[in-house]
């Protein structure tokens, strides 16, 4: 089993690169899928080769999983992104547990876990993962109740369903709190999709910031992890390139493991 290589549309999609550019780029770089691609581009990226990965199954808004007086809405608006997910192929769609808004984090954990367990089904029958998304609260999602992630692996252990697991962002982590590879060690198994940028400024993955990834990324693969690295770092220079030197850095350590 191979880990496969993708990277967020949001991030690369910059000004100057054009849409075609970057997906035909992505296919002859070797990379294996695209995520969070605007729907107008999905044809393209298929026709390519490229998986899509992933969308939001709902909007990355203050409303989210931990009140139950969102569950209707989310529900509504995640059976319309099943249904897209499973004509397209989609694998996965990400949920997120909404701010805490004054939700003490035990209430938002009981909610969210109630919430996802009576969705779990539609997941399942759809065949696609619904991936709870953990994100720092101190610098990009202030007040975000899942900004743990002990806090989403309770979750997922709660919901108990192999269609509701955690995506797993080392960015937001390390910011949150640290120690990247003991909890990938411990929670490998609830964790579905991985996500990086270097700390601080989410930018490359380069040696001007904290994150050493090469150790990172093999102690994925010795948990056996077959799915997708997704890189979703804003390029401080060329975004095509910051692409292909993503992919290298990565490829080079998993190789060397």
């Amino acid at each position: 089993m191979t880990i496969k290589h993708s990277f967020a549309w949001w991030s690369f999609a910059t000004e100057g690169v054009s849409p075609d550019a970057l997906i035909r780029t992505a296919a002859d770089l070797g990379y294996d899928g695209i995520e969070m691609a605007p729907q107008e581009h999905w044809q393209a990226i298929k026709d390519h080769g490229l998986t899509l990965v992933n969308t939001q199954g709902h909007p990355l808004i203050a409303e989210g999983l931990n009140r139950r007086e969102h569950l209707a809405m989310i529900e509504k608006e995640l059976q319309a992104k099943l249904e897209l997910a499973q004509s397209w192929g989609l694998p996965q769609l990400i949920c997120f547990s909404g701010d805490r808004q004054g939700l003490a984090n035990d209430e938002g954990l009981d909610v969210t876990a109630e919430s996802l367990t009576k969705l779990a089904p539609l997941a399942e029958d759809a065949g696609v993962v619904l991936t709870l998304e953990v994100l720092n609260s101190k610098v990009d999602h202030p007040d975000y109740q899942a900004d743990k992630t002990a806090w989403a692996a309770e979750v997922c252990q709660r919901v108990d369903s192999p269609n509701v697991k955690i995506l797993y962002d080392i960015y937001h982590m390390q910011i949150m709190e640290g120690d990247v590879i003991r909890t990938i060690a411990e929670h490998h198994d609830l964790i579905a999709h991985y996500h990086t940028a270097g700390n601080p400024g989410r930018h490359d993955l380069d040696d001007k910031q904290e994150i050493n990834y090469p150790p990172i990324f093999r102690a994925i693969a010795e948990t056996g992890y077959s799915g997708f690295i997704g890189q979703e770092f804003v390029p401080k220079g060329d975004s095509l390139k910051a692409l292909e030197t993503a992919l290298e850095l990565t490829q080079m350590s998993l190789n060397a493991h």
